[in-house]
C-alpha cells in the first residue's frame, strides 16, 4: 500500500464547474495566444523545422500547413477557418476536460499497476506545480517517482529534478524550453547505469514528444501553438496531448483542475 497522499486543498469541480473556470481563467477559451502565431508554428511544423516538431519524427507525412489546421481544429478547437488569418483563437474548454478525462484513466491505470513514471516540464514557469502534484498523488498510490540521474548535460544546461519534476536549468534559473534534448539525456543516463526505462511519462513540449517517438507511453500538456503533440496523438505515437494554456497569469489557476484530474484517477 502506498501513503496517504497529502490533502488537495483545492475543491473537487464537477466537469460544469471546471468548464467554466477554464473559460474565466483563459487556460481554454479565447486564449492568449493570437492567431498570427499559432498559424506561424503550422507552417513551421509543415515546413519541416525541427524546433517545432518537439522531438517527433513526423517526416514527410505533415506538409500541408492545412492538414496541420485541421487536426488543430479537430483536437485543440482551434478557429477552422484558413482564411482567419489574425486576431483571437480558442481552445475549445470541453476538449481539454476530455483530455483530462483521457489523462486521468492512464494515471489510473499507473496507480492499479504500481508503475514507474517520469515527470518532466519544459514549461516550469506555468506546469511546474501541475506535475509536482500528480507525482505526489501517484507516489502515495504506489507508484515509484522515476530518479533521474547525476551530472545530466543538455542544451548547455543541467537536466536537474525538482520537486519529483525534471527540469532543465542554466545559471541558477529554470528554463522554458521545447528541446527534447534534456529528455533523451535521461532515457540515455538510464540504460547508461542499466537501469529500466520508465512505464508511463507526464511531460510537455519535446520531453513529451521524445518519451513517445522512443515507444514510451507518453501523456502531457499541449498549448494551441504547439501542434506536434496533436500530431503525435493523432498519429498514436503520444496517448494523450490535453489543450490548453500553458503559461496564464497565475500557475495557480491550474490548481481545480489538477483536482478535477487526480480525482477522475482515483487519486485523492
Amino acid at each position: 500500500m502506498g501513503r496517504m497522499p497529502k490533502p488537495i486543498e483545492t475543491p473537487v469541480p464537477s466537469r460544469a464547474e471546471l468548464v467554466d473556470h477554464l473559460v474565466r481563467t483563459r487556460i481554454a477559451g479565447q486564449v492568449a495566444t493570437p492567431r498570427e502565431n499559432n498559424l506561424s508554428h503550422y507552417r513551421k511544423l509543415a515546413n519541416g523545422d525541427r524546433h517545432y516538431w518537439l522531438g517527433l519524427e513526423l517526416g514527410d507525412r505533415w506538409a500541408d500547413e492545412q492538414d496541420v489546421l485541421a487536426v488543430m481544429a479537430e483536437r485543440v478547437g482551434v478557429i477552422d477557418d484558413p482564411a482567419h488569418r489574425a486576431g483571437q483563437d480558442t481552445i475549445d474548454p470541453e476538449l481539454t476536460v476530455a483530455g483530462l478525462d483521457r489523462m486521468a484513466a492512464r494515471l489510473h491505470k499507473a496507480a492499479l499497476d504500481r508503475q514507474s513514471v517520469l515527470l518532466a516540464t519544459g514549461h516550469p514557469g506555468g506546469l511546474l506545480d501541475v506535475h509536482r502534484a500528480t507525482a505526489d498523488a501517484l507516489r502515495a498510490a504506489g507508484c515509484a517517482i522515476v530518479r533521474i540521474p547525476a551530472g545530466l548535460i543538455a542544451d548547455e544546461g543541467s537536466v536537474w529534478q525538482f520537486a519529483d519534476v525534471a527540469v532543465l536549468e542554466r545559471g541558477a534559473t529554470l528554463w522554458h524550453t521545447h528541446s527534447p534534448a534534456p529528455m533523451a539525456a535521461i532515457l540515455d543516463g538510464l540504460a547508461a547505469e542499466g537501469r529500466p526505462q520508465p512505464d508511463l511519462v507526464v511531460a510537455d513540449h519535446g520531453w513529451a514528444g521524445c518519451a513517445a517517438q522512443r515507444g514510451l507511453d507518453a501523456v502531457g500538456y499541449a498549448d494551441c501553438n504547439d501542434p506536434a503533440l496533436f500530431v503525435g496523438e493523432a498519429e498514436g505515437t503520444l496517448q494523450v496531448a490535453v489543450p490548453l494554456d500553458d503559461h496564464v497569469r497565475d500557475p495557480r489557476f491550474y490548481d481545480p483542475m489538477v483536482a478535477y484530474l487526480l480525482s477522475a484517477a482515483g487519486l485523492l
